[in-house]
């Protein structure tokens, strides 16, 4: 059996499943799951209907899964459903979460407590963010998201590159500026209403999923509400599972994912850093007879060294490395060898990295 099909047997992989999230994560097997975004309720703490100048009612969170009778019941669930979650978690996975300031900060002390290591918080910063209609605050316009590793020794996923490629080759940082969901995107009801209060932007979870999980890992949302985290991983080649105990988000977000199409593989593959492609020992050329002891490679101002057998170079007074060696020719603090040093097949010069490439694909 694969290990694909073994996940598959003891995972509901790609499913949404009714229940409270705390139960459901608990019956799941233990150390399953690559990743988990939790978009959990807030506690708002409204008071009253909300309306706007011209006195028409604001369509805000009054929904009975937000409400709690104290924070101390808040944080007691708080505190359950981030201990079934790192239960989920491999060794080396890790959690998003998403809050706002009535209740990101409770989550970021329990998240502390129970031993996930924080990586960052990032401020998703709303482009049209919904207005303070009452004046007397200013215009709520971010939301604070926390990203965990299960422990402080977690070897968790982050693409660098990739993220960095989706931002015009800059850096990405830690100051997301997207828009809330609207238009195409909002889900309605059959009576027009939003199908969810709090559906957040594809966008969001894109930056997410493809920043911190590879293609064929899991992605568990225990909120899963009308299903984003599950439509944005099922385009980017990942498995899902949703929990969800209301029946009106699960239809909603049922049909949703019936609509997804799956990115094809060419496009699922991202942009990667150097330093996570597998590591390949220049003597590994050597020992393959790829390059053969007292071969000659030229430099690009050529500097010429000969291969020794234990796969390193001579040239002159310089032995060593290939790093080594090209930076004691070039009276330089270091060099990449890879790219410095060539040899000659047929004529040709070509770059050692290919034969190192060749070794790279036959790993994959």
């Amino acid at each position: 059996m694969t290990k694909n099909s073994t996940k598959a047997a003891v995972l509901p992989l790609n499913q949404i499943l009714a229940g409270d999230s705390i139960e459901v994560m608990n019956s799941l097997p233990e150390a399953s799951v690559d990743l988990i975004f939790a978009d959990p309720p807030y506690n708002l703490q409204l008071k009253g209907d909300l309306h706007r100048p011209d006195n028409s009612k604001v369509d805000a969170v009054d929904d009975h899964w937000d409400q709690f009778a104290s924070f101390r019941i808040y944080d007691e669930f708080t505190r359950a459903w981030l201990a079934a979650a790192r239960r989920l978690l491999k060794p080396n996975g890790a959690i998003w979460v998403i809050g706002s300031y009535h209740n990101v900060f409770r989550m970021g002390a329990e998240i502390q407590n129970q031993g996930y290591w924080i990586l960052n918080d990032v401020v998703w910063r709303k482009s049209n963010p919904m207005p303070n209609f009452r004046g007397k605050r200013l215009t709520n316009a971010h939301e604070t998201l926390i990203w965990a590793s299960k422990s402080e020794d977690s070897k968790y996923t982050f693409n660098y590159e990739a993220l960095k490629a989706l931002n015009e080759g800059v850096q990405m940082r830690s100051d997301w500026v997207l828009p809330i969901c609207t238009g195409h995107e909002r889900l309605k009801d059959e009576n027009g209403d939003k199908a969810h209060p709090t559906q957040k932007p594809e966008a969001l979870l894109h930056r997410v999923i493809l920043g911190t999980t590879n293609p064929g890992d899991v992605v568990l949302d225990p909120f899963f509400g009308t299903g984003t985290t599950g439509a944005v991983a099922k385009m980017l080649g990942r498995d899902y599972i949703g929990i969800e105990r209301e029946t009106s988000y699960r239809t909603a977000a049922e049909k949703r994912l019936a609509k997804i199409r799956k990115f094809d593989k060419e496009t699922l593959s991202v942009s990667t850093s150097k330093r996570a492609e597998p590591r390949v020992p220049f003597g590994q050329l050597v020992e393959r007879g790829m390059l053969r002891p007292g071969e000659v490679l030229v430099g690009p101002r050529g500097h010429v060294a000969k291969v020794r057998a234990d796969g390193t170079l001579i040239s002159g007074e310089a032995k060593g490395s290939i790093h080594q060696v090209g930076a004691a020719l070039e009276h330089a603090p270091s060099c990449n060898g890879w790219t410095y040093w060539h040899f000659k097949r047929e004529g040709k010069t070509v770059s050692i990295d290919v034969l190192r490439q060749q070794i790279r694909a036959e790993m994959t």
